[in-house]
């Protein structure tokens, strides 16, 4: 039920950064109205048209994201984790399907692999519950006019266009967004847009046959890691379902997947390179998976700023699109809300307040303002971190390098650092995403961006370039010593030969 005082929020996009936003304003006091042009996810058309596309049916979900949720939405963050698959370590498969495992974090902390759709769906229902929130399917939005504050919709199962006013702009459309178009037509934005030359396709691998009979399906992998296999250009990745199969995505360079022409030569590629995940997933469910799940591009989106006055913000992919592979898409994006909802309390901005005709709602402008100074950093510094680890994840999980680095990380966190998350203290009725702004001891980089939620991305970023500097320089003077010494030892050898 809406509030007659209140102002409306528009938002864009009914995904899980659009739901998880739809809460906060409610709860805010907003009235808020999402415009999502797919169908209602929640329709049995909509789940086979999801089943028969296999795409991006996993997400992984960890303590930023958990922690966003928890901050506006305290009981569905309990739920979605009773619903996730939990991994506490990386299991790298070579290519005899010989297998080694790695720990994520020393404290045994873990990611959370989840169902995209009952992530999606839970948040759906959780916004729909809340009164002052409605949402309307099938509804495109065509263009948007921030400055008469009106945007055109058009009503697919209605076949017609309707005008609907807002007072707030909120766009969390994806990667290919509609405001954030729109935004670049008021707003001086600098905007970049890449297609790295990779692509990936989702396969799957069935539940295992029962321990015994009648008795319940079983993993055919253990499923408490993330499974990779990585081979220098390429990699393929598995993440496990409680329904006990697990979904698998193979990432290569375009010319790769180019040469996969046939199902000998898929048969025999994957016979040479993932000859394990072979057996698991079987020949003819490989060979369809080939033939009718799409090849998908990887795009990284980086843009600023990503509001304009006090009409219109972008949060989540909309903003800041990056390639999977540190697992913090959702995460971020997530995260995104919560400093969103964060600054709107700090800087007190009212949602019944009624600016003048041609005056702007200041506070609201000031916090928009605030989300893009400070987010940016954030984000680019996930974006980089995203593609450094693809590069991590497909060439160097294997190499001796990776172990001796990963070895010293470990002795240095174990000596310095607290393995305690600070506890997150509420400011304004919603908590402070970043109360440690120095974080002390010795902190590896993923354990930073992935299990540390109170620390932003921007501060690990410069933690990160500084702990680097501080191996750098150690492994100079080490070197530095050990030729000194080398050069006294000969140096007092020749004086001892001369003294004979």
């Amino acid at each position: 039920m809406e509030s007659p005082q209140a102002r409306k929020a528009v938002i864009i996009g009914a995904g899980p950064v659009g739901c998880l936003t739809a809460i906060a304003l409610a709860k805010q006091g907003w009235n808020v109205e999402v415009y999502e042009g797919r169908p209602d996810m929640r329709l049995p058309s909509s789940k086979l048209e999801a089943a028969a596309t296999l795409r991006s049916i996993n997400l992984t979900i960890s303590p930023r994201g958990i922690t966003a949720i928890q901050a506006i939405d305290p009981c569905a963050a309990d739920r979605f984790l009773r619903a996730t698959v939990p991994m506490h370590s990386r299991m790298v498969h070579d290519r005899k399907g010989r297998t080694t495992a790695q720990l994520y974090d020393r404290t045994g902390q873990t990611i959370n692999s989840i169902d995209r759709a009952l992530l999606n769906e839970g948040l759906l229902e959780d916004a729909l519950r809340v009164p002052n929130v409605q949402i309307f399917f099938c509804h495109k939005v065509t263009s948007i006019d921030f400055n008469s504050y009106t945007m055109n919709v058009h009503d697919i199962n209605g076949n017609k266009d309707v005008s609907v006013p807002f007072d707030f702009c909120i766009g969390a459309d994806g990667s290919y967004s509609t405001v954030r178009r729109q935004l670049m037509r008021h707003v001086r934005m600098d905007f970049q847009q890449q297609y790295i030359p990779h692509e990936y396709l989702e396969l799957r691998a069935p539940a295992g046959p029962p321990k015994e009979q009648g008795g319940e399906t079983t993993y055919l992998m253990d499923p408490n890691h993330l499974h990779i296999w990585p081979r220098e250009s390429y990699m393929l990745i598995a993440l496990p379902n409680q329904d006990k199969t697990f979904t698998l995505t193979l990432f290569a360079p375009t010319e790769e997947f180019d040469r996969l022409t046939s199902p000998d030569v898929i048969l025999s590629w994957f016979k040479a390179e993932f000859p394990d995940a072979l057996k698991m997933i079987g020949e003819s469910s490989l060979l369809n998976s080939f033939k009718r799940n799409p090849r998908s591009p990887l795009i990284t989106i980086k843009a600023k700023p990503y509001h304009y006055k006090d009409h219109a913000i972008i949060l989540g992919d909309a903003a800041h699109a990056m390639v999977p592979f540190y697992g913090q898409g959702l995460n971020c994006g997530l995260q995104d809300v919560h400093v969103l909802a964060h600054l709107l309390k700090t800087h007190g901005v009212d949602p019944t307040f009624r600016p003048a005709a041609g005056d702007e709602d200041l506070r609201l402008a000031k916090a928009l303002q605030a989300y893009s100074d400070t987010r940016h950093d954030d984000l680019v510094s996930i974006g980089e971190f995203a593609m450094n680890n693809y590069i991590e994840m497909r060439a160097t999980l294997t190499k001796p390098s990776f172990y001796i680095r990963k070895a010293i990380d470990n002795l240095l966190y174990i000596l310095t650092a607290k393995p305690v998350i600070p506890t997150v203290q509420a400011t304004g009725g919603v908590p402070d995403p970043f109360p440690t702004v120095r974080p002390s001891g010795w902190l590896p980089l993923y354990t930073m961006v992935t299990f540390r939620p109170d620390i932003s991305y921007g501060t690990v970023k410069r933690k990160a370039q500084k702990q680097r500097e501080i191996l750098s320089y150690a492994g100079w003077v080490g070197a530095a010593t050990l030729t000194l010494g080398t050069v006294t030892v000969s140096y007092l050898s020749l004086w001892h030969r001369l003294r004979r």
